[in-house]
């Protein structure tokens, strides 16, 4: 019984397998980055970057059609410029930075919306939108593996000054760490791992696989590199199960590894041994006696 639910899909199709593979690539790239942005409480700027690649996205699509090299390019062209357009905003205007991003971020998704009504359909704004992690193909999957591999190589070389960013700004700043190039780095290789899973997720939900687990595993770890660890393990889980429950209950994939994803951290708050809700309450009775 326990073979058929969990392993005989993957050993059965060969579409589920390749799914599997390219999830378990954004896993371990993605929710690392995911706890850097918790950290600096830039949680949401991961989902502004995945809504300000789609004009990008669009345009690509309206002059190569659903090319993975030719969206990939266009998106992460989107990506960096709302990134780098809203810092340069805020800075030029001495508004905040966020404020820059949303006003950014909104009218590029009407954009690439608009954009892609132009020549596609439904079906065409759908698919950009929502993914299609079964229809994953060998240039998604090279792009998924290529992403993880960089991501991972870059987060050794900045793993310190990123850490140091995230927990003493302003000494950072006074030994000279170079904190705005790091920043332009880190947004950098968060734009790409947008683009990565978007193949998979769509551009409305990957940031679910990247934060989700982020925010999960802070219940799970106190030290960074524990929370990296933690995050990527349940990345790497939900989206098993998530394409198990897809297969076994006719669910769309990209949004059933997301649920599964946000029931994990559900499971976390309630549960987990650092500032878990249950946790807490048990510890309560202890301290007041």
């Amino acid at each position: 019984m326990l073979h058929d639910l969990l392993l005989a899909p993957f050993a059965e199709f060969g579409f589920l397998r390749r799914a599997l593979v390219g999830c378990l690539a954004l896993s371990v790239a993605g929710p690392p980055l995911g706890v850097f942005l918790m950290l600096r409480r830039m949680s949401l700027t991961a989902d502004v970057m995945a809504h300000g690649v789609l004009p990008g996205i669009a345009a690509a699509f309206l002059v190569a059609g659903l090319s993975v090299p030719a969206l990939w390019l266009g998106g992460l062209l989107a990506g960096l410029a709302v990134a780098v357009g809203a810092g340069a905003l805020s800075r030029a205007t001495g508004g905040r930075e966020d404020a820059a991003l949303t006003g950014l971020y909104l009218v590029a998704l009407a954009l690439g919306v608009a954009l892609i009504s132009v020549r596609g359909g439904a079906m065409d704004l759908t698919h950009l939108l929502f993914g299609s992690v079964l229809g994953v193909d060998d240039p998604a999957l090279l792009l998924m593996a290529g992403t993880a591999t960089l991501t991972l190589l870059a987060l050794a070389f900045a793993w310190r000054p990123l850490v140091l960013e995230c927990f003493d700004p302003d000494f950072a700043r006074a030994v000279g760490a170079r904190g705005a190039l790091w920043h332009l780095a880190f947004l950098a290789l968060v734009a790409l791992n947008v683009l990565a899973a978007f193949q998979a997720l769509g551009t409305l939900m990957a940031v679910g696989l990247m934060m989700l687990p982020a925010v999960a595993a802070r219940h799970w770890a106190r030290g960074v590199g524990g929370m990296v660890y933690a995050a990527a393990g349940v990345a790497a889980t939900c989206s098993a199960l998530g394409l198990l429950l897809s297969y076994h209950l006719d669910l769309p994939s990209g949004p059933a590894i997301v649920l599964v994803a946000g029931l994990a951290w559900a499971v976390s708050v309630l549960f987990g041994p650092v500032d878990g809700l249950l946790p807490r309450l048990v510890r309560r009775p202890h301290l007041a006696g």
